[in-house]
Order: C-alpha cells, then sequence, then structure tokens
C-alpha cells in the first residue's frame, strides 16, 4: 500500500463535569470511522481525543459531591476514556488538561502572548454563564439567558487579563475567505463571518480569580487561565509543542492538523479564537474546522433534567457495539441535527442489519454448505446482463464512498456500501439459486452464483471495516478470507476458487421484538429517576439493574476478625511489563509503604491511580505475580462485564485508617 504521508485528526476534548451521554459520542465514533477509513487509505493517521477537565463547572460539581476537583475528573476522564473504548475506538492519544506537560506549555504560552503584547490586565464585568465559561453583554443574551446554552447566567465583576483579538481578526478574516475548505459545513463558516467577525471582535477575556480549579498564571498567581485558552491548546501540546521553540519531531511532522472535528455548539471557540491563539504564537492555522451537528432525542436536545437522556453503554448491552455505531452514523444527517431513540435504533437494526446484511451473509453461508459442503468455486457460468451488473455495482462502491468521505458525508458514504449488499439480495431473488439447485445440469451456474455472492460480501465487508469493525472481521471469518485493503476493490474475483466456508454459520444481528425493546428502555427510565431522587445518577459501563451472585460458605467472626483492612493512598503506579492486565501499586498506610499488584489495567491507567485513596486489605500473605511481588489486596467492585472500581472512602480519611 503506498504511504500517502501523515494525517492528524482530533476531535474536540470531553468536558469533565458529568458522565456523556449519546449525543456527546457521536462524534468520536465519526472522527473514528474517518481515521479509520484513512488509515485503509494508506496515510499514517495520528488520532487525538482526551478530556478537558479545568473550571469552575467542575470546581462547583466537586463541592458538591464532596471531593476534590482532582478526584472529580479523575472519576469522570476514566469514565469517558473507558466510553471510547467501549465504542471501540482507535484513538492514538487520549490527552487530559490536567496533564503536566500540558500546563506547562499553558503557561509558557500566557507569558508568551503577555510579553508580546497580545495580552493585558483589566477588570471584566457582565453576564456569566458558569456551564459554558463564557462571559456575555447585556445585547448578547437570548431572553435573558445564554445564547449558547439557554441557562440562567448571573451578574459577575473580576479582575482579569484579556486577548486582545480585534489585532488578528482581518488576518482571520482574509483567512476563511482565501481557504473556503477551512470551516464547514458552509453555513457554519457564514454565521462565524456574520455575526462575530464583522460586526467586529470584542477582547476575550483568558484569565478568572473568582475560583481556583485551573491552570495558575505562573507571574500572577491569583489568576487561572481561562478554560477555553487552556482546552484548545491541546492540539498542539498533545504532539509536542513547546511555545518556546523545542518542539519535537512529532509536531514537526503532524502539525497543522488535517481535520477538527467538533459539535456546532463549541464552532466559534475554534474558528475564532483557536485561529487567533495560532496567529499569535506563529503557527500555522488547522486545514479544516467540520462542526457537525448534533444528535437529539424525539427532536430535543438530550437533557437529564428533561428525562430524555440515552446512555451508551446501555444501547451497547442491548444492541450490540457496532449496531450503535452504524445509527449514529448513518441516520446523522450532513448539516442538520439527528434524532435517536430506542424504537428508531431498533428499527434501523432490524431492517439494515438484520434483514439487509445479516440475512444476506447467513443465507449465503448456509447455501454454500448446503448445496457445496462449503465449497466457493468460480464455474465460470455468468449471466452477461445480471452478473455484471452486480459486479459493477460491487467494484464501484469504492469510488463512491471515497467521494463522500472526502467531504465528511460519512452517512452517505455508509448508504453506499449498503447499495452492494442490497444488490446482492437483488441478485439472489434474480438467480433463485433454490431453483437452480434441483436442476443438476446447473450445478455450475449455481456455483458460480453463490461465488459472486461471497465475492461481493466480501468487498462490502472490507468497506465496511472503518464505520463497522467488529461486523465486518466476523463476515470476514464466515467467508473464511481476510479483509482486503482499498487498492484491491475495485477488483473483482480475488476470492480464491475452491476456498470453504464456514460451516457454523452465526447470526450477525438478530431480529429484535419491539415489545422486548419497549420494557428495557421502561426499565432503564425507572432506574434513573431512581437515581435522581438519590441525588445520583448510574456509573459509566454499569447495568443499573441488581446483580446477583453466587455465594460463598459462611464464616465466623473470629475469622472475619483475621482480617485487616486499612485505608491506602496510592503513592505510585505503573505497568508490569510481562503482563496486559496488572498494574503495581506503591501503597502507603500509615508510616509504611506496601507494594501491591492489581488485575485492573483494563480499567485504569497508572496516572489515574495516583493520589486516589482506596479500600486494602493489608494482611493478605506475600504472593508473586508476574515476577513481582505483592503484598496485599486493593478492594474493587466487579460489575457482570467485567467493569472493576476501586472501593474509596465515602469521605477522605487518613492513610492508615482503619476499615473496621
Amino acid at each position: 500500500m503506498q504511504n500517502k504521508g501523515p494525517y492528524y485528526l482530533t476531535t474536540a476534548i470531553a468536558y469533565t463535569s458529568g458522565r456523556p451521554h449519546i449525543g456527546n459520542n457521536y462524534e468520536i465514533v465519526m472522527a473514528d470511522s474517518i481515521a479509520r477509513f484513512k488509515r485503509k487509505e494508506g496515510y499514517e493517521v495520528y488520532f487525538q481525543t482526551g478530556t478537558d477537565e479545568h473550571g469552575q463547572k467542575i470546581e462547583l460539581k466537586a463541592q458538591e459531591a464532596g471531593v476534590t476537583p482532582k478526584e472529580f475528573v479523575d472519576n469522570i476522564a476514566g469514565i469517558i476514556r473507558g466510553m471510547c473504548d467501549l465504542l471501540n475506538v482507535s484513538y492514538d492519544k487520549f490527552i487530559r488538561t490536567t496533564d503536566g506537560y500540558h500546563e506547562k506549555q499553558v503557561q509558557k504560552m500566557f507569558k508568551r502572548f503577555y510579553d508580546q503584547g497580545d495580552i493585558y490586565k483589566g477588570a471584566y464585568e457582565g453576564m456569566y454563564c458558569t456551564p459554558c465559561e463564557s462571559f456575555w453583554t447585556e445585547s448578547q443574551l437570548v431572553d435573558g439567558k445564554c445564547p449558547d446554552c439557554g441557562r440562567e447566567v448571573k451578574p459577575a465583576k473580576e479582575e482579569a487579563y484579556f486577548f486582545r483579538m480585534s489585532k488578528y481578526a482581518d488576518r482571520l478574516i482574509q483567512h476563511i475567505n482565501e481557504h473556503p475548505e477551512f470551516i464547514q459545513p458552509v453555513s457554519r463558516k457564514n454565521e462565524m463571518m456574520n455575526n462575530f467577525l464583522l460586526p467586529g471582535l470584542q477582547d476575550l477575556c483568558v484569565s478568572r480569580t473568582s475560583f481556583k480549579w485551573g491552570i495558575p498564571v505562573d507571574f500572577d498567581d491569583r489568576h487561572v487561565v481561562y478554560v477555553w485558552l487552556d482546552a484548545l491548546s491541546n492540539y498542539i501540546t498533545g504532539i509536542g509543542y513547546d511555545a518556546e521553540g523545542n518542539s519535537t519531531e512529532q509536531y514537526k511532522k503532524l502539525w497543522p492538523a488535517d481535520l477538527h472535528l467538533i459539535g456546532k455548539d463549541i464552532i466559534r471557540f475554534h474558528t475564532i479564537y483557536w485561529p487567533i491563539f495560532l496567529m499569535a504564537l506563529g503557527e500555522p492555522l488547522p486545514k479544516q474546522i467540520f462542526g457537525h451537528p448534533w444528535l437529539l432525542m424525539n427532536g430535543g436536545k438530550m437533557s437529564k433534567s428533561k428525562g430524555n437522556v440515552i446512555y451508551v453503554n446501555d444501547l451497547a448491552d442491548f444492541f450490540g457495539v457496532d449496531a450503535v455505531r452504524y445509527y449514529m452514523l448513518h441516520e446523522m444527517p450532513y448539516e442538520n441535527d439527528g434524532n435517536a431513540t430506542w424504537e428508531l435504533i431498533a428499527e434501523r437494526t432490524n431492517s439494515d442489519l438484520a434483514n439487509t446484511l445479516g440475512n444476506l451473509v447467513n443465507r449465503t453461508v448456509s447455501m454454500s454448505n448446503k448445496y457445496f459442503g462449503g465449497v466457493v468455486a468460480d464455474k465460470g457460468i455468468a449471466d452477461a446482463l445480471i452478473d455484471e451488473d452486480l459486479k459493477a455495482v460491487a467494484t464501484g462502491a469504492l469510488g463512491a464512498v471515497r467521494e463522500k468521505m472526502d467531504t465528511l458525508r460519512v452517512a452517505d458514504a455508509l448508504t453506499e456500501i449498503f447499495g452492494i449488499f442490497k444488490r446482492c439480495n437483488k441478485y439472489i431473488d434474480e438467480t433463485e439459486p433454490w431453483v437452480l439447485a434441483k436442476d443438476a445440469a446447473k450445478s455450475d451456474r449455481l456455483a458460480t452464483v453463490l461465488y459472486h455472492l461471497v465475492e461481493s460480501i466480501t468487498i462490502g465487508a472490507s468497506l465496511l471495516e472503518p464505520f463497522m469493525p467488529e461486523t465486518a472481521a466476523k463476515i470476514a471469518g464466515q467467508l473464511n478470507t481476510s479483509l482486503r485493503d482499498f487498492e484491491d476493490l475495485d477488483k473483482f474475483g480475488l476470492y480464491t476458487s475452491g476456498n470453504k466456508v464456514t460451516d457454523q454459520p452465526e447470526i450477525l444481528f438478530a431480529r429484535l421484538d419491539m415489545k422486548e425493546v419497549q420494557k428495557r428502555e421502561e426499565e432503564l427510565k425507572a432506574a434513573m429517576a431512581a437515581s435522581e431522587e438519590d441525588g445520583g445518577e448510574p456509573a459509566a459501563g454499569s447495568d443499573t439493574s441488581v446483580i446477583d451472585i453466587e455465594g460463598k460458605p459462611e464464616v465466623t467472626y473470629d475469622d472475619f476478625a483475621k482480617l485487616q483492612f486499612q485505608v491506602g493512598e496510592i503513592i505510585a503506579c505503573e505497568a508490569v511489563p510481562k503482563s496486559k492486565k496488572l498494574l503495581c501499586s506503591k501503597v502507603r498506610i500509615g508510616s509504611q509503604v506496601k507494594q501491591i499488584v492489581s488485575g485492573i489495567k483494563a480499567c485504569y491507567t497508572p496516572e489515574e491511580m495516583v493520589g486516589k485513596k482506596v479500600m486494602v486489605l493489608v494482611n493478605l500473605k506475600p504472593a508473586t505475580l508476574a515476577g513481582v511481588v505483592s503484598e496485599g489486596m486493593l478492594l474493587c467492585a466487579e460489575d457482570e462485564a467485567g467493569n472493576f472500581c476501586l472501593m474509596k472512602p465515602e469521605k477522605d480519611m487518613s492513610a492508615g485508617a482503619e476499615i473496621c
């Protein structure tokens, strides 16, 4: 495959104020499909995502939860990363804005802006929206509320540093006019030009003094860096940018980004503030910023307060990961908002995935086994009209799909791919293999028909891989073949004649009973309502129903009293080199430090472990795991899906406190 060079793709980093819903997850799945597609085209893709972890809203949320801001964001960042992994997202970098290297570079950038005269100290007085971390003038409000999110705003006045946006406004307008592809879709570009740039930019508040949870301005420690300057910078700090001129080779290779994929609600920050920050740094601007629409529920924006939130782990548990990916990608229009409900997802699963795709693969494999013992052979007995049309559809799909993906019309690309599967189903109706099977003289024609079906499905599955990777792999497995590189998808007849398909075809997608779908949705709504009454929310990656496990024999109090449980503080953690599952933690318990090995690498990174207060079984006999001595046990909870959660004290307790 020809190496087409680097391709740097980013999503907006997710704000760690709470558990994300399916509307927040759409973007990461879309980005993943683009990244996977570009890799198959021969690009060296670098795909970065992550979490935005500073700001007043998080400070307040942490106070409400009775934890430190760092503990709060550690938990939510773990949930968000877990959802990315659940959705089979192939990111190369997961950045957190609490990462030390990021914070250091943000401080360097802020100081550089100040030294250049781009930043000056002043005072801000206006209306402040805490959820959006944004100041507004009275004239900018809509019905007295925040124009971005529609929530309440409050008067605020504080000393702050400001960025001279107007200094770079003309340069940005010129860049947008000279690079029509820079902001997409075009409607987003028009909105930014007409509503913000052309009327004249106001200077931007870039620091705060009314809260502390942010990156400190190192030359004026009363101030913390405004969350948007902090967050936007991740796109360059994550790949090795240095504000003092010592950027890494990776940065020089990857920047400028090929694509920033973001939601339409934050288009202003990315197409105005971010480019101006880059201009002030003397760095090139990203090649394209795409503001995708929202995924709504029943036509309205998802909100816990409205009771219309859908969580992706609940959907994946019921429908399967690839079915959820398919729905999010196929049902989101290019420019207008999409819609999601349990009923709509079920209907699309039944029609497209169970009927069009799943039934096609199952029928083809089953007929190959029934008529030829699973052997698929091209006997060369073709119908010039029918067979050539099937071949044309299969081999012509690559060009059509590429054209759609080049303009980020992902839903249309999926439609083109499913056009192959629909044509295969039509081909079955046209050739009627069950009729051919009744005439021994037509055996070679029947064999050719089945070969053409297997070949066409292989092409379709290879194109489907970036969008539904697990399903594509399952199809290839059932056909006993490999998914192909794109450079081979305009050729027909590469499936090895005489190869055997599996003798045990698997149903890819079972048809769903709509009553069962409705029942599951109602159960989750009831559980969510109960959780809201309790003042909490279900943890990500878990089922809200109860779990029963097999009971163990009763023990006496004397047996239990032999076990020593204490609170421990993790002061260091690293992966165990010889294991894919183990983490080795240094745990402070009173005045001693114990080394404890735990099989929780799938759910926690070493960085996430450090600083946590955990419950420890202290007097467990030492054991050696993967060559490393373990001197105790960290207590965890495990759900039916194998997800682990460390047991932590409800309140902040001293390391060494006895658990009794």
